[in-house]
């Protein structure tokens, strides 16, 4: 049984995943057929049900888009993934609020610096937006590349953590 909750936020509606009660997933409630396909693959046949909001995790999303750096320090996670994926979303958990790292600069601090390819696919299969945030990770140029919650979402998170970055 994986239970589910909803968040208000600026961006829209966020949906929360669980699983033996600690969170598995988190992506925006529009990008179902995205989130639906991670949880199959994780957990083939699983039922959904609504659950009580988690308070903790409302706490921390409502930190974050009030400008909380550390808004999700400490946050019990179940990434699933592979070892490679879970070094890469580690990694992006490294990249401080407000500041950016190209696809190469991670791929490098992982270890892998001609894993690029590799590395970016990781990035797109990161089934904990925002908490894990993949949105701070740029083309080589600099340039927005895609981002599951759509890269309007993308603009709008970094415009959040550095309103100077776009200006």
């Amino acid at each position: 049984m994986i239970l589910f909750s909803r968040h208000v936020s600026p961006l829209g509606e966020i949906m929360t995943f669980y699983h033996d009660g600690v969170i598995c997933q988190l992506d925006f409630a529009d990008c179902r057929g995205r989130w639906q396909k991670t949880l199959d693959r994780r957990f083939p046949g699983f039922a959904l049900e609504e659950g009580k909001s988690q308070t903790e995790v409302d706490e921390r999303l409502r930190a974050y888009f009030d400008g909380g750096k550390n808004a999700f320090a400490g946050l019990a996670l179940d990434m699933g993934g592979t070892v490679f994926q879970r070094s890469v979303w580690t990694a992006l958990q490294q990249v401080p609020f407000g500041e950016r790292r190209t696809y190469s600069e991670v791929a490098a601090a992982i270890g892998k610096p001609d894993a690029v390819r590799a590395m970016a696919a990781a990035n797109a299969f990161n089934p904990l937006s925002i908490i894990i945030p993949c949105h701070r990770v740029l083309g080589k140029s600099g340039a927005l590349t895609g981002y599951g919650g759509g890269v309007a979402r993308k603009r709008a998170l970094l415009c959040h953590e550095d309103p100077a970055f776009f200006a």
